[in-house]
């Protein structure tokens, strides 16, 4: 348990704070398949998207959009040899072929719920980083910004690689537990529980806003 007392010493200060929104896509979060939409609306994560979203910029915190960027030929997409299983594959050997996601179909942009808007930054990624082969750091640094806030999914893939590399590069980090999400069962537990405390803060969005530096 985190005392709230102890937890106000660190506030998270506007100024120096942006809001990583990380594959909040539609084809992650408004799927096309039934069962799979029903699961999104049922764990309410939208809303909570929303609700950091808005007291962000009410706070003035930077807004900053990870957003998968493939060719439609998958091109630029790696290929690797992988055990976990998908949709269409059982547990065991297989190569991983693409994200399902390419530019240009609707399914890659970031949900109408959240938008970006002028200002804001948009990062166009082809890893799971959203660090890696992008501009994050330097506009980061750029803008006096010390501390990410994290929000999206999957976290076991794109939250925990983007949450690695932050922390490599010396980025104070709040992981909202509540907003983020994944398909497999464990990964919450796993990383918000045991994981990501070893480098970083992981608070509910309502206890996130909470910590913010008030003028």
């Amino acid at each position: 348990m985190i005392d709230p007392e102890k937890d106000r010493r660190h506030p998270i200060v506007p100024a120096r704070t942006a809001m990583l929104f990380f594959d909040c896509l539609a084809g992650y979060l408004h799927p096309r398949d039934a069962a799979a939409a029903a699961e999104v609306v049922g764990s309410g994560i939208i809303q909570r998207l929303v609700r950091i979203e808005r007291a962000c910029r009410e706070a003035g915190i930077a807004i900053v959009y990870a957003q998968a960027d493939h060719r439609p030929d998958w091109k630029d997409v790696q290929r690797y040899v992988a055990d976990a299983p998908t949709r269409s594959r059982p547990p065991g050997p297989h190569v991983f072929e693409h994200p399902g996601v390419a530019s240009g179909d609707p399914r890659a942009e970031v949900i109408d719920e959240i938008a970006p808007r002028p200002g804001d930054y948009v990062i166009k990624k082809h890893r799971w980083s959203a660090f890696f082969g992008t501009h994050l750091e330097l506009s980061l640094r750029s803008a006096g910004i010390d501390t990410l806030m994290l929000a999206g999914g999957a976290i076991e893939v794109g939250i925990a690689s983007t949450a690695y590399a932050a922390r490599d590069l010396g980025f104070s980090q709040v992981v909202l537990r509540d907003a983020c999400r994944s398909t497999r069962p464990g990964m919450r537990e796993a990383f918000m529980d045991t994981i990501f405390p070893n480098f970083a803060r992981v608070r509910t969005v309502e206890e996130a806003i909470a910590l913010f530096a008030r003028p």
